[in-house]
């Protein structure tokens, strides 16, 4: 089944329709940035049997949920969070909801805690 379809998205608009969308108070606060298959095969992220995943973002359009796409028609997809940040932040949004449904989340026994690549829990947080 189409990731897509699964998740709900009715709509696709262009990075250029978000201001009109802002100021006609039409543009959801929060969007949703989330793991898709690459379409795009190019630069030096192209090979995708080692970069098989980016991201993506769905904004909610009258209460609908749109995926951004290029001038192209196909869906807008970074390669790494922050440079997805960067983008959502100079689109105007402060906050955003993050999912990966494609990648498995892994198991962390026997890992050492004082791992650069892990970052610390802020005290508060829910962690099993």
């Amino acid at each position: 089944m189409d990731q897509d379809v699964a998740l709900g998205v009715t709509l696709t608009i262009t990075q250029s329709d978000l201001p009109f969308l802002r100021t006609a108070a039409r543009l959801g606060e929060f969007p949703v940035v989330y793991r898709v298959h690459r379409q795009q095969k190019g630069g030096g992220f192209g090979d995708q049997s080692k970069h098989p995943f980016s991201w993506g973002v769905l904004v909610y359009v009258d209460g609908q949920l749109a995926r951004i796409n290029s001038a192209r028609g196909f869906g807008r997809e970074w390669n790494d969070l922050a440079r997805v940040e960067r983008w959502l932040r100079a689109q105007g949004f402060r906050y955003w909801w993050t999912r990966n449904d494609l990648e498995p989340i892994g198991d962390l026994t026997g890992i050492d805690e004082e791992d650069e690549d892990l970052a610390p829990i802020p005290q508060g947080f829910y962690a099993p």
